[in-house]
């Protein structure tokens, strides 16, 4: 990897404590950072209390899945992330013709990235899909949709639920980053244009932040848009964020993507027992000045 734009040491503190034992607790993450052309993970551990083994595997869309099972009684589990990544901004993105949507190979590249994974009435999206129409390009589109959700739609906490609709989102008017992207999945593959859904991480610091100050944020999500090349070579998959109004850069940290939210969920987990739960989650970023390997251990 060229010369490295940005090197970040994170965290993802998961802690669920139960009101009574439970067994079998079974747990799938998926919270590597992912190794691609402008990302790079250096490090990464998961520890887990109580301990039991670790298996590793890829799913379907590449994503690296941890799994272990508690099977023995126990009234607590904490799971703590660590990682070290470094990350460039991306290239700029092509801004080829509408037609260029048409070709066969960009049809087989988009596959079921094309398919809608929402049942959102058409006369619902109506007006959106007519106000983001007009650009001269997949790519102005793509601009145009990241510009517009934001703009129409609240970001608000607690106005959705993990497994709210697009139909949710257009009547309630507000929602938060996973609300937003598969608004925008929804739209552009509307317009014939290929998308998936990301998660990930971002480095959202305020200008008094400062280098080497941990921040606290959440994981996020934003899309990736398939636009065909402008010389005819294979088409790219371009990220934008509705959430921040804009394409992403590199404070963006993937760790997988899919067609939507449930193919790539952070944490996902069953247990057997009668005991309810309490959730906490944090993630801490920390943007680093260079490799400093022991950075992460102070976090």
């Amino acid at each position: 990897m060229p010369e490295p734009a940005m090197n970040f040491a994170i965290r993802y503190l998961t802690q669920y404590r139960y009101d009574g034992d439970v067994v079998d607790n079974l747990n799938a993450l998926r919270v590597k950072p992912a190794g691609n052309g402008r990302q790079r993970c250096d490090e990464f551990s998961v520890r887990l209390d109580p301990e039991v083994r670790l298996h590793r595997h890829a799913d379907y869309f590449g994503t690296e899945v941890v799994e272990f099972e508690v099977s023995r009684p126990h009234d607590h589990l904490t799971i703590d992330v660590r990682a070290r990544v470094v990350t460039q901004a991306p290239p700029s993105p092509p801004a080829a013709p509408w037609s260029a949507l048409h070709e066969p190979d960009y049809r087989e590249a988009g596959g079921e990235f094309l398919l809608q994974t929402d049942n959102a009435e058409l006369e619902a999206l109506r007006e959106l899909l007519d106000a983001t129409r007009a650009a001269a390009s997949p790519l102005e589109t793509l601009l145009l949709v990241t510009e517009l959700i934001p703009e129409r739609f609240e970001y608000r906490k607690g106005a959705t639920y993990v497994d709210s609709t697009v139909a949710h989102l257009l009547d309630v008017g507000a929602g938060v980053c996973q609300d937003f992207v598969h608004l925008g999945l929804c739209l552009l593959r509307h317009h014939g244009i290929a998308a998936r859904y990301v998660s990930g991480y971002l480095y959202a610091a305020s200008a008094t932040d400062g280098l080497q100050e941990s921040i606290e944020v959440d994981t996020h999500a934003w899309l990736e848009a398939l636009l065909p090349a402008l010389d005819g070579s294979e088409p790219v998959w371009v990220g934008a964020d509705p959430t921040n109004r804009g394409l992403t850069g590199d404070t963006h940290v993937k760790i997988g993507h899919g067609r939507h939210y449930p193919d790539v969920p952070p944490i996902k987990g069953v247990y057997r027992g009668t005991a309810s739960s309490e959730h906490d989650a944090r993630v801490t970023m920390t943007q680093l000045t260079g490799a400093d390997p022991a950075a992460i251990a102070r976090m």
